[in-house]
């Protein structure tokens, strides 16, 4: 279409500067009946133009409100989560409690020999009304364990409940931000195409053979450009495929290279000076290491979870739970692990182990959590983790680093042990 309006275009101008040189009144109309033609051929295009111009439009206005409701349901959900998380923490604190009483009154109850003692109790009344009264009273005590026990069970089954709704929101906010950033490729794209063709059908309407040859340039520009957000969105999509691809292949590398031991750097030449170790946050590599024997960062981050993963594919969560199959698949954000840890009845301390999961939870606004793969010191560890640094993928990024350094959020680092 676009080769017949510039040909069309020009076939008009060749016909106006012939009709200025050699006029002819033998030739007046054959000249209008062509430039009548021509106008007709012009009229048509622009038509085709305009629904073309219209047709864009419409697509580009709707992948903007798309992208408009998806970043209002994020926030929406978002939004859940932090409510969810509070709640979740809540339970958590009264199952711990509850779970420490329980275990105070078992310990009572086996020194005392509870059911005798209550026994004696009854028996040691000193009238018929007496013994009633302690039989209700013991009545009561053993009513009261029942109910803790009965809201134990209820605060556990309400807890998997507000985990499991929200892991589900925290991965549909991760489907959403993954969709609108493929609609933004799609937008720049079809945004290039309508501006080529606006420019397209100003070409059209332009007479002035200067202004004509302006707009036609503006046009290809237009076009050129559009050409290369395709390409650079094709190029895009086939990067991913590929980075998801090897990512995919190196899951199983991460978990040998934990089985194995070889997940972490040579210690010999770093023991005497943990303090050396580079926390840079920056850097994308696992820090240097004076012995050979280096592990270089293992890549994963395939499309979709791997079995048994319920978290969203490259999040620090994701790569934990690759590594550490005993972890929780609804525990939520980084920041709320060690909560659901703690209802799920595993312990949370401050000192790091070989194995345990480092949790940061002020670094961001969601957290960081890491598998420890080698301890020195409180202040010297080595770990694997994802999504550290712009890394989508499972790694040992940092070699040997200072857990407690400000640069990861400040604070206390909190361990989870299984």
């Amino acid at each position: 279409m676009k080769k017949r309006i510039l040909s069309a275009v020009l076939v008009s101008g060749v016909t106006l500067g012939t009709a200025a040189t050699t006029v002819n009144a033998d030739d007046y109309d054959t000249q209008i009946t062509a430039q009548d033609a021509v106008i007709s051929n012009l009229t048509s295009e622009q038509a085709a133009a305009q629904s073309q111009v219209d047709a864009l439009q419409e697509q580009v206005t709707s992948l903007q409100s798309q992208q408009a409701e998806l970043g209002a349901q994020n926030a929406q959900l978002e939004a859940e989560s932090q409510k969810l998380g509070e709640e979740i923490q809540a339970l958590s604190s009264k199952i711990v409690a509850r779970n420490e009483s329980l275990k105070k009154q078992a310990r009572s109850a086996q020194k005392t020999n509870t059911a005798t003692s209550y026994i004696n109790t009854i028996l040691n009344s000193k009238s018929i009304s007496d013994a009633i009264n302690r039989v209700a009273a013991v009545r009561e005590v053993v009513s009261a364990n029942e109910k803790m026990l009965e809201q134990q069970e209820a605060d556990k089954a309400a807890i998997e409940q507000k985990q499991a709704e929200n892991q589900e929101a925290i991965n549909t906010v991760a489907a959403n931000k993954a969709t609108i950033d493929q609609n933004q490729a799609a937008l720049t794209t079809q945004q290039a195409e309508l501006e080529a063709a606006q420019l397209n059908l100003s070409a059209q309407l332009a007479t002035a053979e200067d202004e004509k040859a302006s707009l036609v340039a503006q046009k290809e520009a237009a076009e050129q450009a559009a050409a290369e957000a395709q390409a650079a969105q094709a190029a895009a999509e086939a990067q991913a495929e590929s980075v998801a691809q090897a990512q995919a292949e190196s899951v199983a590398q991460a978990q040998a290279a934990v089985q194995n031991g070889t997940a972490t750097t040579d210690t010999s030449a770093q023991a005497s000076t943990p303090a050396q170790a580079a926390p840079a946050q920056t850097a994308a590599k696992p820090a240097a290491s004076t012995s050979s024997s280096v592990v270089k960062p293992s890549s994963v981050t395939p499309t979709t979870n791997t079995a048994g993963n319920t978290y969203p594919v490259g999040q620090c969560t994701w790569g934990v739970k690759s590594l550490a199959s005993w972890v929780g698949n609804y525990w939520g954000n980084a920041n709320q692990w060690i909560a659901s840890a703690r209802a799920a009845g595993h312990s949370v301390g401050t000192t790091p182990q070989a194995g345990a999961v480092a949790v940061w939870p002020y670094d961001g606004g969601y957290g960081h959590v890491a598998y420890v793969t080698a301890v020195q010191s409180s202040t010297n560890i080595q770990v694997m983790e994802a999504n550290y640094a712009g890394n989508s993928s499972i790694g040992n990024y940092r070699g040997w680093f200072n857990p407690t350094s400000s640069t990861w959020g400040g604070g206390t680092v909190y361990y989870i042990y299984q």
